[in-house]
C-alpha cells in the first residue's frame, strides 16, 4: 500500500471517540492537518490531547471513528504508520549517562540507520549542539535536553512528528529555542502536530489552530479566524484585536468555567504559563 503526499492530508481525524471506563476523553474529534503545517491542538489539562497523540501514534485503539497518517489507517496499517511517524513527548527522553551525540548514535542504530555516528554529527550541527555534543546529556539545560530530544525523534527522516506539550517544565529561554526548532522542522516540510496548554505557544506556532473542549473541537482555523469568531472590542477610536485568549474564552465560556463548577480554562492562561509549567495532565 502507498501513500501519496500531497494528495491528501498528512493527518486525518473523523469521529474519534474513547472512553476510559465511564470517563468520555473524546467524544467525536475531526480534524485534518495539510502537510508540511504546524497544527496547534489547544486545550486545558484533561482535554484529551494526548489521547488522540496515542491513538494517531498507534499507542491506542480508539472506541470509534478512524485516523489516518500520510493515507495509512492508524487501525489496519500501523507499521506503516510507524514508519512514517515520531514521536516526543511532555519530557526529554534522553539517556542522561550517555553524551548527546552518543544518544543520537544509540538512536540511529536501534533504527538501523546507515553511518550512524555522520548523521549523529549532522543532527548536532542542526540543532546548535555540536559544541555539547560529547558532554553527558545530563549536564544539558532544559532546552538543549529538548532539543536533543526532538533531533533524537528525527533519525529516520519521519514525514510526521507528533509533539505533545514539548515546552513543559522549561523556562522561557528553552520555550524559545524549541520554538524556533519548531519552526524550522515545518520549513523543511515537516508536518508538526503540536499539543499545547499555552495560548501563547500556539498563537506564535500554529498555522492552524483547533481546540479541543470536554472532547470535541470547538474551534477549529487560523489565527485571523479564530479571532474572527468574537467581535472586536474598542476603546475610543482605537480598535482592539483579540488574543488567543480571549478567542479561547469566549468560545467554551465568557468567564472560564465549564458545567462542573471548575475552570475551563485551566492551565491555559498565557500570562500563567510559568507557573503552570510542570503540571501533568
Amino acid at each position: 500500500m502507498t501513500a501519496q503526499l500531497g494528495e491528501r492530508p498528512a493527518i486525518r481525524v473523523k469521529g474519534l471517540e474513547k472512553s476510559f471506563k465511564e470517563l468520555e476523553v473524546l467524544r467525536g474529534v475531526d480534524f485534518d492537518v495539510e502537510p508540511g503545517s504546524i497544527f496547534a491542538l489547544l486545550g486545558s489539562n484533561g482535554a484529551g490531547k494526548t489521547t488522540v497523540v496515542r491513538i494517531l501514534a498507534t499507542l491506542l485503539k480508539a472506541d470509534a471513528g478512524s485516523a489516518a497518517v500520510n493515507g495509512f489507517d492508524v487501525v489496519t496499517d500501523p507499521g506503516e504508520v510507524r514508519e512514517a511517524i515520531s514521536l516526543t513527548g511532555q519530557f526529554a527522553a534522553v539517556d542522561e549517562v550517555l553524551s548527546g551525540r552518543e544518544n543520537l548514535i544509540l538512536v540511529a542504530q536501534l533504527r538501523r540507520v546507515k553511518e550512524p555516528g555522520r548523521v549523529a554529527d549532522e543532527l548536532l550541527e542542526r540543532f546548535a549542539l555540536t559544541e555539547a555534543g560529547s558532554r553527558k546529556a545530563g549536564t544539558y539545560s532544559g532546552g538543549m535536553r529538548r532539543r536533543l530530544d526532538i533531533a533524537m525523534s528525527l533519525i529516520g527522516n519521519p514525514s510526521v512528528i507528533f509533539l505533545d506539550e514539548p515546552t513543559t517544565g522549561l523556562d522561557p529561554q528553552g520555550r524559545l529555542e524549541v520554538w524556533e526548532t519548531v519552526k524550522q522542522l515545518a520549513g523543511q516540510g515537516t508536518t508538526v502536530l503540536l499539543t499545547t496548554q499555552y495560548l501563547d505557544e500556539a498563537e506564535q506556532l500554529a498555522d492552524r489552530i483547533a481546540i479541543l473542549h470536554e472532547g470535541i473541537i470547538i474551534a477549529n482555523g487560523t489565527l485571523a479566524e479564530l479571532k474572527a469568531l468574537i467581535p472586536p472590542a474598542t476603546v475610543e477610536y482605537v480598535e482592539k484585536q483579540p488574543s488567543l485568549e480571549d478567542v479561547f474564552l469566549a468560545i467554551v465560556g465568557g468567564d472560564g468555567r465549564n458545567t462542573n463548577g471548575k475552570s475551563g480554562a485551566s492551565g491555559i492562561s498565557g500570562s500563567a504559563a510559568a507557573e503552570n509549567q510542570g503540571q501533568g495532565r
